[in-house]
């Protein structure tokens, strides 16, 4: 339960996938962003293959589907849309922002693996494919403003 609340951050009684999400970016900037690509790429997986099981877990252990104080997907949805992201507090802040809209708006196929994947699975999935699509756009915009 400790890792499915990301370290009780979930517990927060207002907006604790926003919570998750900014717990989420000091580890990203101390931990990860120096890794080489490659290393955050495996990361991210490794992560959340393993937020997979570990919300499932908890999903079942406490009876729902989700719960939002299982925060563990906000962090590796966050981590995901900051892949290959300059190590800068801008970019930081607009991959937090990009990528909290997208888990919050739920555009396709965010809201397809909402609605449709079961467990802990679709708990995480939905976080990741909003991640993926806040990376693409914040590596476009740091291409098109570093051209």
């Amino acid at each position: 339960m400790l890792l499915a609340t990301g370290f009780g951050s979930g517990l927060a009684p207002k907006a604790p996938g926003t919570v998750g999400s900014l717990l989420a970016l000091p580890i990203w900037w101390f931990l990860i962003a120096d890794l080489p690509l490659p290393y955050q790429l495996g990361f991210v997986v490794g992560v959340t293959l393993l937020a997979v099981w570990v919300v499932d877990r908890a999903c079942r252990a406490a009876g729902v589907g989700d719960a939002s104080a299982f925060v563990l997907d906000e962090f590796v949805g966050q981590w995901a849309a900051l892949v290959a992201t300059p190590k800068s507090l801008l970019w930081v802040g607009v991959g937090f922002l990009l990528f909290r809209a997208f888990d919050i708006m739920k555009p396709w196929p965010v809201s397809w693996a909402d609605r449709r994947v079961p467990g802990g699975l679709g708990v995480v999935l939905d976080d990741v494919l909003a991640g993926v699509l806040a990376a693409v756009v914040l590596q476009l915009s740091v291409a098109l403003i570093a051209a």
